[in-house]
């Protein structure tokens, strides 16, 4: 029986052991079951982390270039021939005369059409027909430091006058093949219809003088920055075009030979920009004067209307009638008295009266008021509280009775 009893209790022993195994074994499977779920909502948070921010910045990105240009005109049309038309804020109209133009403009001539542009620092365009120029850049304030314009030649035939900004700042011209840098001088820019950088002509650019004779400076450098020459003497020219295949420059710069007949048409041709520069400088004027008071008179009217208004039952104030109003009790002093025509007597009609104090006017003037004595200030005394002495000093005690008792 002991004997049973000890194997039943071994077999009792071994069971639980089997049973208590799987349970054991499944501990470390459960365990980290708690903390692998709230792991999965956290990487699924962070993918919409790094998806999320990139829907605003593509918005963003698409939204900025149809931003409007900006606001403030730097430029007018001077003079206009035919047709010409203008592309602002994405949006094509034709050109008037007097018309403003704004950074970001593209302006473009027809087939008959001849336009010329001044901007606010007197630097004039004349552009020829089938002619394209965009405004990318014209930041000018007088006597600034950071004055700088960029204008983009497109297409066609182009004459300009540099104005104040290539002498104090920073003027480019931009053309396919080649970036200009003005140097306050009048030149002449001709992009073929071709217009690419490997056009069999290139890019021609001229340099001539200025409306007085001085002869300014175009420095010529290559789309890919690289320096091609020095513009300095009056009808002289390049002809930037691209580079042969395998060639050390992407572009290159062949001196023109200028006839003397082009280089008559081309001067004619920056008399008339000279023209219109004049025509141009006048219209800004006018443009800026019109600002000005469009900007002023908003505030003229509120100034006019502040001063209409009156409370209720208020008179306005009569600025002559406050003069005259005088305090209770208040003497109207001297220089105040009434006169004719607001003036003094003259000395021969006025007198004063001797030992009173008082001033008298004379009468007998055309329009004079009847004599009116007022007392004076000047030779009244002031008031001590003692009485008054005699005249001839004090009075002397009659002489005593001696008879008498």
């Amino acid at each position: 029986m002991s004997r049973a009893k000890s194997v039943s209790t071994l077999l009792v022993l071994a069971s639980m052991a089997i049973w208590s195994a799987p349970a054991v074994a499944q501990m470390p499977s459960q365990a980290p079951a708690p903390t692998a779920q709230p792991s999965a909502p956290s990487v699924s948070q962070t993918q919409p982390s790094t998806t999320q921010p990139a829907a605003p910045n593509a918005a963003a990105a698409t939204q900025q270039p149809q931003q409007p240009p900006d606001t403030d005109p730097v430029g007018s049309v001077a003079t206009l021939q035919g047709n010409a038309s203008v592309n602002h804020n994405n949006a094509s109209s034709a050109l008037k005369l007097s018309q403003s133009i704004y950074k970001g403009d593209v302006v473009q001539t027809g087939t008959d059409g001849t336009i010329g542009i001044t901007f606010d620092d007197d630097t004039t365009f004349t552009l020829k027909p089938n002619s394209q120029m965009r405004v990318d850049d014209f930041v000018y304030q007088k006597g600034g430091n950071g004055n700088a314009a960029t204008f983009n030649i497109l297409l066609g035939t182009v004459a300009f006058v540099a104005a104040e900004v290539a002498h104090s700042g920073n003027m480019k011209i931009e053309t396919p093949t080649s970036t200009l840098g003005i140097r306050g001088t009048t030149g002449v820019v001709e992009v073929p219809a071709s217009g690419a950088a490997n056009a069999t002509g290139g890019v021609s650019i001229k340099l001539y003088p200025d409306a007085d004779g001085r002869v300014g400076r175009i420095e010529v450098f290559g789309r890919d920055g690289s320096q091609l020459g020095v513009l300095n003497r009056g009808a002289t020219g390049f002809a930037v075009r691209a580079g042969a295949p395998g060639a050390p420059q992407r572009f290159a710069a062949v001196p023109l030979q200028i006839s003397a007949q082009e280089a008559e048409r081309d001067r004619s041709f920056t008399r008339q920009a000279f023209s219109t520069q004049l025509v141009g400088r006048q219209i800004n004027i006018q443009r800026r004067i019109q600002q000005r008071n469009q900007q002023l008179r908003p505030n003229q009217q509120r100034q006019q209307q502040q001063r209409n208004e009156l409370r209720p039952g208020q008179q306005r104030p009569n600025p002559q009638q406050q003069r005259n109003e005088l305090r209770r009790g208040q003497q109207l002093p001297n220089h105040q008295l009434p006169t004719p025509n607001h003036q003094l007597p003259s000395p021969q009609h006025a007198g004063q009266l001797p030992h009173t104090g008082l001033q008298q006017r004379a009468i007998g003037t055309p329009g004079a008021s009847p004599t009116v004595a007022r007392p004076n200030p000047a030779l009244q005394r002031p008031a001590t509280g003692l009485p008054k002495l005699p005249a001839g000093g004090p009075r002397k005690p009659p002489p005593k009775d001696k008879n008498r008792r």
